[in-house]
This record gives C-alpha cells, sequence and structure tokens, in this order.
C-alpha cells in the first residue's frame, strides 16, 4: 500500500525541517524521511549570521540559548599574520550543527510531519514522485522536494548528477579544545584558494576548518595541516573530516514541474562566505509554500513555477555574489584586497557586515561593486 503526502521531504536538515514545519502550518499532509537518526554529527563551521538567525525566527520557535555561543568580534588574518582586529560588530552566533538540527527536526515533528528519519531510501521514482525505503515502505508526494544535501539524490535523479566537480567546494575540520580566556573568531583569507580557514569557538571546543573551491586545492589536506601546525595545533592528534560545499556553483533550475530542490541541494551556498545555512531555511520556507500555492489550485505540477517566482530574490543575490566573488578571489586581485582590507576600517566594517548577514550584496549596488574592482585594479584600495 503506497501511502500519499501532499508533501514529502526528503532530507531532515535546516532546509528539510524548514519545508515540514512550514508545509504543515499551511495544512499540507508532510512526511520527512533522512537515512540518518537525529541527533546526528554534521561537518559545518556553524556560524550562525544575523541574516540566518532572521530566516530560523521566522519559521521556527524560540531556540533556548545554550544552543549558541555569540561572539562580536573576529580576527582577520592573511598571509599567517593578523591584519585587522574588528571589535563592537554585530554579533554572530557559533553552534554545533549536532544541537541546531535537532532542535530544528523536533519542532517540525512536534507540528505534526510523519517522521521517517533513519530511514534510506531504495528507489526513487520521480516521474510517479513515489519512493521506497530500504525497510519495504512506500510514499508518494503530490509535491516532493529533495532538500538532501550537497550529493542530493534528487539532483541526481533530475539532472544525472549533483554539482560540477569543477566548480563546487570542499572543507575540512576539526575540532580542537577551547582555549582559555577570552577567544575570539578568526578567519584567514588567503589560506585556501578560492576560499579561506577559521577557527569558531563553540560551547566546548573550537571547530577550525579550511575551504575552497575543491579543483583550485588538489592539496587541501597538506595546506590544512601546515595551518594547523603554524596555529600551534598537532593534526596527528586531531580528527579530520571532510566534506563537500556547493559553494555558489550555478546549476540547473532548483527542479522541475512538482520536484523541487532546496538548500545545499540545489547550490545555495554563499560563494564567498560559504554561508549555506540561511539560505537552507529560507528556500526550504519558499519551497512548502510553493507546493501549497500549487495544490490550492489542484495543479501539483505548477509547484516549480511558483517556486522560481518566490526564489528569484535569493537567486539574485547569490548571482552579485559570485560576481564580487571574482574580484575577492582572483588570484591577481586578492592581493591588493588583502592589502585594502588591511589599511581600510571602513572596507573591514563592510567586509564583517556581510559575513555577518547585516549588509546584503544588492545593498553594495552595482556602482559600489565597480569601484571596489577599480580601486583594487588601481592598487588604491
Amino acid at each position: 500500500m503506497i501511502l500519499t503526502h501532499d508533501l514529502v521531504v526528503i532530507g531532515a536538515g535546516p532546509a528539510g525541517s524548514a519545508a515540514a514545519l512550514r508545509g504543515w502550518q499551511l495544512g499540507l499532509s508532510v512526511a520527512l524521511i533522512d537515512k540518518a537518526r537525529f541527533p546526528r554529527d554534521k561537518l559545518c563551521g556553524g556560524g550562525i549570521t544575523g541574516r540566518c538567525r532572521g530566516h530560523i525566527d521566522a519559521v521556527f520557535a524560540p531556540l533556548p540559548d545554550t544552543i549558541w555561543r555569540q561572539a562580536d568580534a573576529v580576527h582577520l588574518h592573511a598571509a599567517g599574520v593578523e591584519i585587522a582586529r574588528l571589535t563592537d560588530m554585530p554579533p554572530i552566533a557559533y553552534t554545533m550543527r549536532k544541537a541546531l538540527d535537532a532542535a530544528l527536526l523536533t519542532q517540525a515533528l512536534a507540528a505534526g510531519a510523519d517522521d521517517l528519519t533513519g530511514q534510506r531510501i531504495a528507489t526513487l521514482d520521480i516521474a510517479t514522485r513515489t519512493l521506497r525505503t530500504a525497510a519495504g515502505r512506500e510514499l508518494a508526494g503530490r509535491v516532493i522536494l529533495g532538500a538532501d544535501g550537497v550529493h542530493s539524490l534528487v539532483a541526481r535523479c533530475l539532472y544525472g548528477r549533483a554539482h560540477d566537480p569543477e566548480r563546487i567546494g570542499f572543507a575540512l575540520e576539526a575540532e580542537v579544545p577551547l582555549p582559555e580566556g577570552e577567544v575570539m573568531p578568526m578567519l584567514d583569507v588567503t589560506a585556501a584558494d578560492w576560499g579561506y580557514a577559521w577557527a569558531f569557538p563553540k560551547h566546548g571546543s573550537m571547530t577550525v576548518g579550511i575551504g575552497g573551491r575543491q579543483s583550485r586545492n588538489p592539496n587541501l589536506k597538506a595546506t590544512f595541516e601546515a595551518w594547523l601546525v603554524a596555529k600551534g595545533h598537532d593534526p596527528a592528534a586531531l580528527r579530520i573530516r571532510g566534506h563537500h560545499l556547493p559553494f555558489g556553483d550555478r546549476r540547473p533550475p532548483p527542479g522541475r514541474g512538482a520536484v523541487l530542490l532546496a538548500g545545499d541541494a540545489a547550490g545555495f551556498v554563499d560563494p564567498i562566505t560559504g554561508e549555506g545555512i540561511a539560505w537552507a531555511v529560507k528556500s526550504g520556507a519558499l519551497a512548502a509554500e510553493s507546493a501549497a500555492e500549487a495544490l490550492a489550485r489542484g495543479q501539483a505540477a505548477a509547484a516549480m513555477a511558483a517556486y522560481s517566482r518566490h526564489i528569484r530574490p535569493v537567486l539574485t543575490e547569490l548571482s552579485r555574489a559570485r560576481r564580487l566573488a571574482r574580484v575577492v578571489y582572483h588570484p591577481r586581485l586578492q592581493p591588493r584586497f588583502v592589502r585594502a582590507l588591511a589599511r581600510s576600517e571602513r572596507l573591514q566594517r563592510r567586509y564583517f557586515d556581510l559575513l555577518a548577514g547585516r549588509l546584503d550584496y544588492a545593498d553594495l549596488g552595482p556602482a559600489s561593486l565597480a569601484r571596489m574592482g577599480w580601486r583594487l585594479l588601481t592598487g588604491k584600495g
């Protein structure tokens, strides 16, 4: 017997939980499926910007303060040297994804979404929007949402592969003991090619990592180990793990007909900052709203058309970020960007405002982007 739901969400991370909760709020019957049981480990720097907190607060009930560790300051490094120390900045929260994802999922399931976590998908038929789990359970969705991450099964079924290997990112991370005293988050903006390294304090430990465009960093592990040694850590004593990032990859439309993609599965990751949680929550909620809109008209296949309208501001923002990334990470321009960043407090604060989600790329405007590019080209900062 095949059980049919209005919305079947594949993937129970932030995008999937947001979609499941928002769909239930809009009166949809929702099934939420994930191969993992929660809480589960998830590699992620765990920086939660003001933008991200806003998207989470718009969908979910308030989360306990114990999930976050907040900081309103940051060190900026380049080539192993501190180039700026910014204080009294808009706060960024830092969290372990194991705790955050479990808290979001708990709310989605408490609202009424059917819990199919811990169940692996054996077959998925996009044409009929049906699936069968490894345990033999069969489901159908009037609308299916792929919120199943960077290696998305749904994206592979739609397009043959999840992401372009030449454009995707890769990151390595490890947890190190939290130093005593006041600990400031740190970003090393030149540690990787088309990427950066970070040290983010959490409750009980500090996450250190490095990430960048995979095709430009063939020896990322050796680069990370050298960076760790320079920061006083012994790589041999750490558990270093890696994961892919859809690092601003421009991909086909995020879905087709009654099959949608959200979050990492859709490539909704900032190509400069690597931020993905904010866009995951936002796109998951918009996908559920698009499904509800289409189903209210009795036209499930119109879900993608509705989603295209709703998601346009996100796509525009990511497109602007890709254009700026070509300046920030260009091999000939990046040294000039770093020098300008080191000597200009105004640029430092605007850069951090972007990282913190206080400033959108749209706020920079085409003229501002052009001026930034010209100043870097002429060496005027």
